[in-house]
């Protein structure tokens, strides 16, 4: 196939995702905040570098949806973006740098950006650097724990698939 990447420089087949991998990658994604976001936010919270609150259950605008809900659906949508982009990624990183990577650049940038503008907060965390210490931390916490989940979770669906 003319233009695709070198088998030695990428993660897997270039070739479109599948179902599997979305569904993975959603699943991943709601595991991740309800460990390695929560347990960052509480670890932070109590250094005093976020607000701590963890596992709340406070609605959200503007559908009253219980908070921790909330970010396990959008961490959810992130597998799924996670999942759609991870055989493009470069294969040397591991994957846990890759996670970093990703929960630092996607959601805290989309979170600092396109969120703060839908909720009339400050862009940039306001730049208040404690803010915005505690935001690249917490998802980069997520972003490790998304990586380690959806590989361990696919490497297992795909061996099961293999012996079936």
């Amino acid at each position: 196939m003319a233009g695709a990447p070198s088998p030695g420089l990428w993660t897997g087949s270039p070739g479109p995702w599948t179902g599997a991998d979305l569904l993975i990658g959603f699943l991943s994604g709601v595991v991740a905040v309800a460990v390695f976001h929560q347990l960052a936010s509480l670890l932070f919270g109590m250094v005093g570098l976020g607000e701590g609150a963890v596992y709340s259950f406070r609605p959200t605008p503007p559908f009253g949806v219980p908070r921790i809900m909330s970010q396990m659906f959008w961490g959810g949508v992130w597998g799924i973006v996670f999942a759609a982009l991870f055989d493009r990624l470069p294969a040397r990183w591991p994957a846990a740098a890759v996670g970093l990577a990703f929960g630092i650049v996607g959601p805290v940038l989309f979170g600092w950006t396109v969120v703060a503008t839908l909720r009339g907060a400050p862009l940039f965390g306001g730049l208040v650097p404690t803010r915005m210490l505690a935001s690249v931390l917490i998802n980069g916490a997520f972003g490790i724990g998304l990586a380690l989940i959806f590989t361990g979770l696919r490497r297992r669906v795909q061996r099961r698939a293999r012996t079936a």
